[in-house]
C-alpha cells in the first residue's frame, strides 16, 4: 500500500516537474498532476492486464515506451483539466516518466500486485 503511495507521489510530482521543461505538456497544479498520475497509472495497469503476457522481452521495452506515451496523451481525454498534451508532448512526458521509473522502481502491474499477497 505505500508502494502506491509513493508511485502516485512520485508520478504526480514528475509530472508536474515535466510540464515545465517540455513543451506541448501542460498539468494544473499539484492537484492535476495527482489526478492525471491516478488516470495514468489506472490506463497503465488496465494495459498490462491486457496485454502483460502476450509482449515479448526482446520488445517490452519500445513497446512500454510507445504504450506510456498513448496511455499519457488518451488520459487528457478523460482530465481535460487537470493535463494538456500534445503528440510530441506525449513521447518526451513518457521518456521523463520512464527514466524516473527506472530511478524509483515501484511497479504496479497485475503481476507485482499478485506476488505481494
Amino acid at each position: 500500500m505505500i508502494g502506491l503511495v509513493v508511485r502516485f507521489l512520485v508520478s504526480a510530482v514528475v509530472l508536474l516537474v515535466a510540464s515545465w521543461f517540455i513543451p506541448d505538456f501542460v498539468v494544473n497544479g499539484f492537484t492535476g498532476a495527482v489526478v492525471a498520475a491516478l488516470v495514468i497509472a489506472l490506463l497503465g495497469y488496465a494495459v498490462e492486464a491486457l496485454f502483460g503476457d502476450r509482449i515479448t522481452n526482446m520488445h517490452r521495452g519500445i513497446v512500454g515506451f510507445l504504450v506510456s506515451a498513448a496511455v499519457i496523451w488518451v488520459s487528457q481525454l478523460l482530465v481535460p483539466n487537470a493535463i494538456k498534451v500534445g503528440l510530441f508532448g506525449a513521447l518526451l512526458s513518457a521518456l521523463v516518466i520512464g527514466i524516473a521509473d527506472a530511478v524509483v522502481p515501484t511497479p504496479l502491474s497485475p503481476k507485482a500486485l499478485q506476488g505481494k499477497r
